[in-house]
């Protein structure tokens, strides 16, 4: 299990809220379909061809099952929070800044795992994982995992490949000759000083940071201190991924923390484009599928469930993301992934990653700076 993400720190948050919420009742069987399913995803999780034709995992469940998807994309986990305390949606990827969140606020329900078949194929480190699991009651199912690499234009670093997050964070002239200054971007959300707690861990040990979502005042200080100290050197805050796309190519930038779709986009359209997992290590995403406690249509959610961690979507949407699937088995015998897939997307560094997760005052070290100071504070950052 992650020890970066306690399953005290669930039951902490959840507890703060109604415990009707944990106790509701779960669906018993799954009935006929109602015909439609409405999700709220990050982009590139739910294709159906139109970008790509070889990457569709929407057509053929809504022919077998009769259930019509329709996608709310989502840039931020504030969003998707936001989307779902508004209602009208049946499912959320949501990822580990967002899902407690969404289990202590009620807006998700428990999901019976006896109804998923495939439950079984899931990967042992993400089937009680703490995002998604509280008090061994299930609240959605794996979908996808990754890091947030250190994506950076390879013409101007040449053959001196960056290695760590200080590319971004501290002021310096690039291989290229020039400053980093205004050709940098940073991620337009709370979470994001993460970021820079994981990079103060190593640049400032003195400052004893062991998780970088548990930071006592000095050393949220310290983070914020750098956060300042780079928003002189930002171009742009990004959340959109397809406008992050347009800045690589066309706005010059040149180094940003990244998704591997993004990587993969680029690289597809021949722009000289790679990414790097920093020394430092990097903060990442453990996705889930959960099931809004209002749900319409709860039948066709359930069947997409199912669907989802099938081993030819997972490792389709695995080739298409650049991210890890939550099933084993789409490692190998999967055309578009290729069964060094799963190595090439990082497999094998879960243990590396620190994942997203939505600090909380109360923390294993005692007293953390909470979520909504992150939030009000970043707003700050990002405005000066």
């Amino acid at each position: 299990m992650k020890t970066f993400l306690k399953a005290t720190t669930a039951l902490a948050i959840a507890a703060s809220f109604s415990t009707n919420v944990i106790a509701a009742e779960m669906l018993k069987e799954i009935g006929p379909g109602e015909g439609q399913v409405s999700i709220v995803a990050w982009a590139g999780y739910i294709e159906r061809g139109e970008t790509d034709k070889n990457y569709d995992w929407v057509t053929e469940f809504e022919k077998s099952t009769g259930c019509k998807v329709s996608v709310k994309t989502a840039a931020t986990s504030d969003e998707m929070v936001t989307l779902m305390n508004q209602g009208g949606f049946d499912l959320v990827t949501a990822s580990g800044d967002a899902s407690l969140r969404l289990v202590a606020g009620g807006k998700v329900q428990p999901i019976n795992i006896d109804l998923i078949k495939s439950w079984s194929t899931v990967d042992d480190r993400l089937k009680n994982a703490a995002w998604h699991t509280v008090d061994g009651v299930h609240y959605g199912v794996p979908y996808q995992w990754g890091p947030n690499v250190l994506m950076y234009n390879s013409k101007v670093f040449g053959d001196k490949a960056p290695d760590s997050w200080g590319v971004v964070f501290e002021e310096q002239n690039l291989p290229d000759g020039k400053t980093n200054k205004g050709r940098v971007q940073a991620f337009d959300g709370p979470i994001y000083i993460a970021d820079g707690a994981l990079y103060l861990k190593s640049k400032r040990p003195e400052l004893g940071i062991k998780d970088p979502y548990e930071l006592n005042e000095e050393q949220y200080a310290a983070v914020i201190e750098l956060l300042k100290g780079q928003r002189s050197l930002i171009g742009r805050y990004w959340h959109d991924a397809m406008v992050q796309i347009d800045d690589f190519k066309n706005e010059g930038v040149v180094a940003s923390g990244s998704w591997p779709f993004q990587v993969n986009l680029l690289e597809a359209d021949k722009q000289p484009v790679k990414s790097v997992f920093p020394k430092e290590g990097a903060t990442g995403w453990a996705d889930t599928t959960m099931l809004a406690t209002d749900a319409k249509n709860p039948n066709c959610a359930y069947k997409w469930m199912e669907h989802s961690i099938s081993p030819k979507v997972q490792g389709d949407l695995a080739a298409w993301f650049g991210s890890v699937p939550s099933v084993p088995a789409a490692c190998k015998g999967n055309a578009l992934l290729g069964d060094q897939g799963c190595a090439t997307n990082g497999f094998e560094n879960f243990d590396k990653i620190s994942f997203w997760r939505t600090p909380t005052a109360k923390c294993s070290t005692g007293e953390c700076v909470p979520y909504s100071r992150w939030t009000s504070d970043y707003i700050e950052v990002m405005g000066q």
